[in-house]
């Protein structure tokens, strides 16, 4: 099962538009999709993309998201709508990206005023959901005090969720994180690193891991890339599914 092609409401009208937008001076290109069939304003949420960019595994979750009832965004950090081939381009774009944290903060924060002012936004209830490098991205924005209620993390980059002596802010977002257990592209050291990081700042956090589950576990593509380019990663269904269930859980708590 294609966890990811379930349609959510049989009754859904969604919609989805591709739009441009600048940030910092780069040429952002986003996604947008929601429910015509709803009426009224609904909490917004941005997907924020592997390493690999906004490709249509972030639009396939804006979709779930629409029939969900938010309006979603899937966001474009690399700017031009660029996406990557191999690791190898994967990681020049990514590693060009975070050289420079501020502007990443300005695409994101580029990206959230497109979607709080999406006419079917409820501009007050935002919501930010990343995945690998952007699972890090969306916990480093929640440190740095983003207007979000709630973020959640898929197999992100833990390390970007920490901020350096002096810096952040007043965390105010609900936070999930979701880490497979055999992911070995972050120490034990720096989950724990993250963890006190959260109870130092005060953070409402919730730690979820999800036992025998690699890195990727969400995306059913990764399986095919890890066995592709002989690097450790591997859908899981079970725990794409109770993750995703459980995202959906902490959203709607968070949306009261």
């Amino acid at each position: 099962m294609n966890h990811c092609k379930e349609p959510e409401n049989a009754m859904s009208d969604i919609q989805t538009q591709d739009i441009r937008y600048s940030a910092a001076g780069a040429d952002m290109h986003g996604y947008v999709a929601w429910d015509a069939a709803r009426r009224g304003r609904r909490p917004g949420v941005l997907v924020v993309h592997e390493w690999w960019g906004s490709n249509d595994y972030v639009r396939r979750r804006a979709n779930m998201l629409a029939e969900l009832g938010y309006t979603a965004l899937a966001v474009d950090m690399y700017g031009g709508g660029r996406t990557a081939d191999s690791p190898d381009a994967a990681g020049r774009l990514m590693n060009g990206l975070l050289a420079d944290l501020a502007v990443v903060r300005a695409r994101f924060d580029a990206a959230l005023q497109q979607l709080r002012s999406h006419a079917t936004t409820d501009s007050a209830r935002l919501a930010a959901i990343g995945y690998c490098m952007s699972g890090g991205i969306v916990l480093h924005m929640a440190r740095y005090g983003a207007a979000l209620r709630a973020v959640a993390s898929f197999h992100g980059s833990l390390p970007l969720g920490l901020a350096p002596p002096g810096e952040g802010a007043a965390v105010t977002a609900r936070i999930a994180v979701y880490h497979g257990e055999a992911d070995v592209f972050f120490s034990a050291d720096q989950v724990d690193a993250f963890k006190c990081e959260m109870r130092t700042s005060g953070a409402d956090c919730l730690f979820v891991t999800l036992p025998g589950a690699l890195h990727g576990f969400s995306n059913p593509q990764a399986s095919v890339n890890g066995e592709k380019y002989g690097i450790p990663l591997r859908y899981n269904e079970l725990a794409d599914r109770c993750s995703w269930d459980h995202m959906r859980l902490v959203l709607e708590s968070a949306f009261r």
